[in-house]
């Protein structure tokens, strides 16, 4: 019976557009394409769809077609997740964090300070830790990674008042990733973390629920938050990466020559995405200071002994994680 549900899923899946979907008669396999985030080049997830697009389309042609939906408009990341997993979904694109969801050891990658800069994110998903990582969502939530990208720089402070040191961060309300991770790391290093939707961060800002807000550069710029809080504190105490991921099922019931296909555009579209993510993060900032954002650096290890506990209870939690842990701190 579990089987005949797979089959069915699988079926449904990568059928339902003939009916709903402009020109993909044609097409052999249609796939949906989920994003929370908008379909425009500030945004990590459409720079690697783009070029996975592309790069696929030159070596099939019209055998597939992807179908991007920006926005967050088939759902919630959570509940996006789980139909991936179950196939209705074909395709995602997010940060790893909303996978923790599912697979809990991946949030050792919302970590603070676990890595030192993007390079060191790349050789350990290209590495030992991505595989464990893959091992993992494969075996718990179906799903095949197809490429591990960066977001478009490290998470930094952004406040409205000035941070020149570390203990200026006491108390101060800093919007966060609704992640235990992310929450567990600012209590760490003083400040006040404040869960929050995206949406309501610039009103937040402006009212004063909340005195600042960690994010990408990028972000901080396309979002206008620049104009409530004046003042970066560069603590790069998260590279939090993105991921693709495909349901396993799905992939596997396609011919091989299209498998190998999908596996080599997704491969170069995360080496593509992963250029871009640096390049945007150092032009972000500059941007940044033409609009009057003050910059202000929080010296290397400032707060690595604050957020050790955070790591070790995080370990304790999950075991299964130590050896990654391991893996990645000693690459730095």
């Amino acid at each position: 019976m579990r089987n005949l549900l797979k089959i069915t899923a699988s079926a449904l899946a990568l059928t339902f557009a003939a009916g709903a979907l402009v020109n993909s008669a044609q097409a052999a396999y249609n796939m949906r394409v989920y994003s929370s985030l908008p379909a425009n080049d500030q945004s990590s997830h459409y720079v690697w769809f783009k070029s996975f697009e592309e790069k696929l389309k030159q070596k099939v042609g019209d055998e597939v077609k992807l179908h991007f939906f920006a926005n967050g408009m088939l759902g919630k990341e959570a509940d996006a997740c789980q139909q991936v997993k179950m196939g209705a979904i074909q395709v995602m694109i997010s940060g790893t964090s909303i996978w923790s969801t599912l697979v809990p050891e991946i949030g050792v990658l919302d970590l603070g300070y676990l890595f030192k800069d993007f390079d060191t994110v790349g050789k350990a998903l290209d590495g030992d830790a991505g595989q464990k990582l893959g091992g993992m969502l494969e075996k718990n939530a179906n799903v095949k990674i197809l490429g591990f990208g960066y977001n478009l720089g490290a998470r930094n402070v952004y406040t409205k008042k000035e941070i020149k040191t570390p203990e200026d961060l006491q108390n101060v309300k800093i919007r966060v990733l609704p992640v235990p991770t992310f929450l567990a790391t600012f209590e760490a290093m003083g400040a006040v973390p404040i869960p929050m939707p995206g949406g309501e961060v610039y009103s937040g800002l402006q009212m004063g629920v909340i005195d600042g807000v960690e994010h990408d550069a990028p972000t901080v710029l396309s979002s206008k938050y620049y104009e409530q809080a004046k003042f970066g504190y560069l603590t790069h105490h998260v590279f939090n990466p993105i991921v693709a991921v495909m349901n396993k099922n799905i992939l596997s019931t396609m011919p091989e020559e299209i498998q190998k296909a999908i596996d080599e555009s997704a491969r170069e579209a995360t080496i593509y995405e992963r250029t871009v993510a640096v390049d945007s993060e150092a032009k972000a900032i500059e941007e940044l200071k033409a609009k009057g954002v003050k910059f202000t650096v929080c010296p290397d290890g400032t707060f690595d002994e604050a957020v050790k506990k955070v790591k070790d209870d995080f370990i304790t939690q999950y075991p299964e994680t130590k050896d990654i842990l391991t893996y990645i701190e000693g690459l730095k």
